[in-house]
């Protein structure tokens, strides 16, 4: 069977990624991350979807790697407790706060090299899956195409048995409806498998409340509520408010974003 492994957060990109390799046979080694964010409800979700997976039969491993020491150096509205994460749209100058320096190399870098250990434990080529996109907006410099050639580049060279190793980015020249209509698609291919219980085990929002209802109000809740939109979904997961409320205040956030580009 072949293997691949990928960057598991629990949000819905990396989500919709797994079911993604699910559905073209793949047996998926998941790595998730505890780098300190504040949203860390998306660690328990994803492992969540694990065991709802791995009871329908699928092939999938999880590992949870604490880099949160490392990491804490950053600083970030994501990870740093006295800065606000922001609310509105992610075209909006202040969503640059939600960067985390970095992070997505990081993240690659040790997924690359857990990835390279597999294949040289195994004999054979890995996939690394990435569940990145560039989306409509600019301010994830790391989610860009020309980053991972470069860093997968670098990558190559600086490994040994490099060649047994490949990225696979399948949605990053997409977005967030790219991500959910192919989900909808391989889903429809995994026998057992539901769509709203996969994705209601995933959590987007940067800012959920205690309970790990999603604010709909940061910028990556926007974006996500939007995705469903355009899909012609309700989205399963649970927000504060109600959906008829947060889409109302996705779509008018998006209304002024378009009328003040023009």
């Amino acid at each position: 069977m072949k293997k691949a492994v990928i960057s598991l957060s629990g949000g819905m990109d990396s989500t919709g990624l797994l079911v993604h390799l699910l559905a073209k046979g793949y047996e998926v080694y998941c790595l998730s991350f505890y780098y300190g964010q504040k949203h860390r409800v998306e660690l328990s979700r994803a492992n969540a979807n694990v065991e709802y997976l791995k009871m329908q039969g699928f092939k999938v491993h999880q590992m949870v790697s604490d880099i949160s020491g490392a990491m804490s150096v950053f600083d970030s509205a994501l990870t740093t407790d006295d800065v606000e994460v922001p609310e509105g749209h992610y075209e909006q100058d202040n969503m640059k706060a939600t960067v985390v320096p970095n992070r997505n190399a990081i993240f690659a870098s040790v997924i690359y090299g857990y990835a390279l250990s597999l294949a040289n434990k195994y004999n054979e080529l890995i996939n690394i899956g990435l569940g990145v996109h560039s989306g409509d907006h600019a301010i994830y410099p790391d989610c860009r195409p020309e980053f991972y050639e470069a860093i997968e580049n670098a990558f190559k060279i600086g490994n040994w048995d490099s060649d047994r190793v490949n990225f696979y980015l399948p949605y990053l020249d997409g977005d967030k409806y790219t991500i959910l209509k192919d989900a909808e698609k391989s889903i429809e291919k995994l026998d057992g498998v539901d769509f709203n219980t996969i994705f209601r085990n995933t959590n987007t929002s940067y800012n959920p409340d205690e309970q790990g209802r999603s604010s709909g109000t940061s910028g990556a809740d926007v974006e996500r509520i939007l995705a469903f939109h355009q899909l012609g979904k309700k989205d399963p997961v649970e927000y504060v408010d109600t959906w008829e409320n947060v889409l109302e205040g996705a779509l008018q956030l998006e209304k002024e974003y378009q009328e003040g580009i023009q």
